[in-house]
């Protein structure tokens, strides 16, 4: 797969760390269990939720030490994980660079219509229009916001995010709801995942799913140690795909071997929609072999959820869309 596509994910899934993610362990993190491979279905998920304190200092999981005065009411998102756990604790972002806000499940074209965008796109956000909000806290990716954290230092907090599995992302939503107090929305949220998770864990299906990505015929197959949706179908799903690195991904020849029953396409874009992935692939003749397409089982779903939210509400779509495609 050309490496250009890889750069497609990298920025638009934003779940690469340097890129790859292999090491972020996927246990359960709040159960005292051992961890447990990347792809693997692991333990079954436990529904209990660990009581949230509110706090004015942090140490994420990724040992980031996050320290404020108050809790923070002003919050600019860099990174739509940001943008779902507001949500999931009744809040909204003071800006956002995400479109993540308009979906249904969110705050609806026009309510996120309403709120600022930061001009500079996802991998280049204008420090000047960040600070131009006066925010309390700035959340973005790691790996692509970092280096905006020397000109943020002294006029506002800026926090590091690094999403790496679906604990991870419970993580987050556990820090953020100490750091601004709403500790009952968090619990609630947690548990409301927890809970969805674990019953789409009882109802496991032994169909073979695949999730692609792509905005042409350079496609990436999503894997679970490189991409926190994926992560939770080895749980729900026959899940047979593993990472290969920066520089490998999977032929629609080795595709059309796994005998795919339920395909999950995301397609990217950059600036005006050119088309669905699926419309594209569609054009390689390999394409119509596979059980999925035969059988009318492909589906396209928001990319804005499914590649970039990540929080628990994101999260929470992929498995009502998934296991309701599964049955």
């Amino acid at each position: 797969m050309p490496r250009t596509a890889l750069r497609v994910r990298r920025w638009a899934a934003i779940a690469v760390l340097g890129g790859l993610l292999a090491g972020c362990g996927t246990g359960e993190a709040d159960t005292g269990g051992p961890a447990v491979a990347p792809g693997s279905a692991g333990a079954r998920t436990s529904t209990d939720v660990r009581p949230i304190e509110a706090a004015t200092r942090i140490t994420d999981a990724k040992g980031v030490t996050v320290s404020l005065p108050k809790p923070p009411e002003k919050i600019v998102c860099l990174v739509a994980l940001c943008d779902d756990i507001l949500v999931e604790l009744g809040m909204t972002p003071t800006a956002t660079n995400s479109q993540v806000l308009a979906h249904p499940k969110f705050l609806g074209e026009k309510k996120a219509a309403e709120i600022p965008v930061v001009p500079g796109g996802f991998l280049s956000p204008e420090v000047e229009a960040i600070l131009s909000h006066r925010p309390d806290l700035v959340i973005g990716l790691a790996d692509t916001h970092g280096k905006l954290a020397p000109a943020l230092k002294g006029a506002t907090t800026f926090w590091p995010v690094q999403p790496g599995s679906w604990q991870d992302s419970v993580d987050y939503l556990r820090d953020l709801a100490a750091l601004t107090g709403r500790t009952e929305q968090g619990e609630k949220a947690e548990k409301t995942f927890r809970t969805r998770l674990a019953q789409a864990e009882k109802r496991k299906s032994d169909r073979t799913a695949l999730i692609v990505y792509g905005s042409d015929e350079n496609f990436g197959v999503a894997t679970p140690e490189s991409d926190v949706a994926a992560g939770l179908f080895p749980k729900i799903s026959h899940y047979p795909w593993k990472s290969r690195g920066v520089d490998g991904s999977y032929s629609l020849e080795e595709i059309l071997a796994r005998d795919v029953d339920v395909l999950f396409v995301e397609t990217l874009s950059f600036g005006a929609p050119d088309g669905k992935l699926s419309d594209k692939l569609a054009e390689n003749p390999l394409w119509s072999r596979i059980p999925a397409v035969k059988n009318g089982k492909v589906i396209e779903v928001d990319s804005e959820v499914w590649a970039k939210g990540r929080g628990t509400r994101s999260l929470g779509v992929v498995l009502d869309e998934a296991t309701a495609a599964l049955r």
